[in-house]
């Protein structure tokens, strides 16, 4: 065998930057790419001193397996697609203990909406590494995305509910206006948000009874969030009082039943309305204030009964309905004058 003279360490790595180079332009395609990193490997070995050795592996590299469309499949190809898709999810890994940690230092701590971010983020940065990954095997993205888009069309009147529910997901996740933990008002009925899929939520009543929500609910109607941005809610009670009342001293003692329960929020005062002359009563109505709209029924029957004691402690009547029936002469008695008469 005639020894050769081994390059320049310049060049070799001269030939190296050139496979770097060629492998982020994107007018090259996977066949110069492939061939490129192999002969640029090859004038490495070689230059190392393993001239037969640097043949036989760029054979192994170089063996075409399969042609997909116009690129020959090599171990070469195959090895770069796979480094390229462990790069990807490499840096999206990166990028989420990043965003994670930008997250804290900027007092976020919704561990919601910082799990979204990631979420997000990683299927953005995957979408994209895959898509260079098939576009360097020789697969055309656009026909991809052609057979995507007749795909979705079939599939969308196959299921279309489904896929309603999916797009409402992600909606959900993106907007965050709904979260877990939210004490929420659908259609009537008041739940808390345990979590939140991207297809349904679930949730549970004031009766511990667990309710899946679809998404698509959630976004189409209208929905009441009593925790989005401010916890504060009012519970309000009605009583009507006789006529006969001193409407002072009903106030008052209205006043001093709202004041004496604890779990009202102390910086709202009370409010304490005339609401309206009923007819067999002057009715009021008694505002507070609390933090947990959650346990409002329990709290508004408390309320009831220190304005029962309140208005009992003070001799006002609680008023209930009352009708006065008044009865008109007997029909007979007429008709008897008019004989007397005839």
């Amino acid at each position: 065998m005639i020894p050769q003279t081994p390059p320049d360490p310049e060049t070799a790595l001269d030939t190296i930057q050139e496979v770097l180079e060629a492998s982020v332009d994107t007018d090259d395609t996977a066949r110069d790419l492939s061939a490129q990193a192999s002969d640029g490997l090859r004038g490495l070995m070689e230059g190392l001193g393993g001239g037969e050795i640097a043949g036989l592996v760029h054979e192994v590299l170089t063996f075409e397996i399969f042609t997909l469309g116009e690129t020959p499949v090599t171990p070469m190809l195959i090895a770069l697609v796979g480094f390229m898709v462990v790069l990807t999810w490499w840096i999206s890994g990166v990028l989420q203990r990043w965003v994670e940690r930008a997250f804290k230092s900027r007092g976020v701590t919704d561990l919601g909406t910082t799990a979204v971010v990631k979420r997000l983020l990683h299927y953005a940065i995957m979408a994209v590494g895959l898509g260079i990954a098939l576009d360097t095997l020789g697969v055309s993205l656009g026909a991809l995305f052609a057979a995507g888009a007749i795909f979705a069309v079939g599939i969308g009147f196959a299921m279309q509910n489904i896929a309603q529910n999916f797009v409402s997901g992600l909606i959900l996740l993106v907007e965050r206006a709904i979260k877990p933990g939210d004490v929420v008002e659908v259609e009537g009925r008041v739940v808390r948000v345990l979590k939140m899929g991207i297809r349904t939520t679930v949730a549970r009543t004031r009766d511990d009874e667990e309710i899946i929500i679809p998404n698509s609910a959630l976004v189409q109607s209208a929905v009441k969030n009593f925790t989005l941005d401010d916890p504060l809610y009012r519970v309000r009670v009605g009583v009507g009082v006789a006529y006969e009342s001193d409407m002072r001293a009903v106030r008052q003692a209205l006043l001093g039943a709202a004041e004496s329960l604890d779990w009202r929020v102390k910086e709202r005062d009370p409010v304490i309305i005339l609401s309206d002359f009923g007819s067999s009563s002057v009715d009021w109505q008694v505002s507070l204030w609390t933090n947990n709209a959650w346990i409002s029924p329990r709290q508004a029957s408390e309320l009831r009964e220190a304005i029962w004691w309140a208005l009992k402690e003070n001799g006002i009547t609680i008023a209930f309905p009352q009708l006065d029936v008044h009865f008109d002469p007997p029909v007979q008695e007429g008709f008897s004058h008019l004989k007397a008469a005839g």
